[in-house]
């Protein structure tokens, strides 16, 4: 009950103050460039990483992104840069 009140009072307070969403509900941000580049924000550490595989840790579960031909371009504590044709991109519950 305690959770289901604190995420409508971050959805209340992000639609009142015209805050970015993904900052409140501490969500990934992401971008991508067609198949060719996804930058991830806001992501909680890197748990495997391949050239056809990034595994990424969330604040509610993980995400999955496969392809091919991987090169980490950048890779920050909370942000990463990915390189490499990308084919799909899954978000896996806890």
């Amino acid at each position: 009950m305690a959770r289901a009140w604190g995420n409508r009072l971050k959805r209340w307070v992000t639609a009142t103050m015209d805050l970015p969403e993904d900052i409140m509900m501490d969500l990934p941000r992401i971008t991508m460039v067609g198949q060719l580049h996804i930058y991830i924000e806001n992501h909680k550490g890197l748990l495997a990483f391949s050239d056809k595989e990034l595994r990424l840790m969330l604040k509610n579960g993980q995400l999955l992104v496969k392809g091919e031909d991987f090169v980490l371009k950048t890779i920050l504590p909370e942000e990463i840069l990915l390189e490499g044709k990308i084919e799909s991109v899954l978000f896996l519950e806890e």
